[in-house]
């Protein structure tokens, strides 16, 4: 396929894509999580990269970490308020090619109510026509957020002096798209 038949307008597909987060937990290990897609839109402009843009919406209820009590924790007002702000956004505002397979996308993420300018580094994986004739595109990365500036401030101090869950959260993005125009 030809890199200019990229372009055209996708939807992130569920099913094929991760929107995961890693935490540090009592200092000593990482817990690792996801959080299921809402909506997730993407325009991809092959030929002028900045014209492209995303949209994601995640649905903070459904947040799963393979802990049922972690989860429901996670789902309070000590951490993202579930009840009061359902959903995490990122809505794109800069689109830029760095380099082979390297892009970097810029734009505001909004997590309880909280905006923050942040860019994450992706990277293109693939391109296929699946077996129902779907053209799918795939990319990866991760960045790294302090979950302070978002008001999330919950924590514990150990008897070792550390602290429960650690304020730097790494966020990790594996996915699939399908172009439907």
């Amino acid at each position: 396929m030809h890199p200019s038949e990229l372009t055209g307008t996708y939807t992130i597909d569920p099913a094929h894509s991760r929107f995961g987060f890693v935490a540090r937990h009592a200092m000593v290990t990482k817990v690792r999580g996801s959080i299921p897609v809402r909506e997730a839109t993407a325009y991809l402009n092959a030929g002028d990269p900045a014209a492209s843009s995303v949209h994601v919406v995640l649905d903070v209820a459904g947040i799963e970490t393979g802990n049922q009590n972690r989860d429901a924790h996670l789902r309070t007002g000590d951490f993202l308020d579930a009840a009061g702000h359902p959903s995490i956004t990122f809505d794109s505002t800069d689109v830029k090619h760095v380099g082979g397979d390297d892009f970097e996308v810029t734009g505001d993420l909004t997590i309880r109510g909280v905006s923050r300018r942040i860019t994450v580094p992706l990277r293109y994986t693939g391109t296929a026509v699946d077996i129902q004739n779907l053209v799918r595109v795939g990319f990866e990365g991760s960045t790294v957020i302090n979950r302070k500036d978002f008001g999330i401030t919950y924590n514990a101090v150990l008897e070792t002096g550390g602290v429960m869950v650690s304020e730097k959260i790494t966020l990790e993005f594996d996915l699939s798209a399908v172009k439907t125009a």
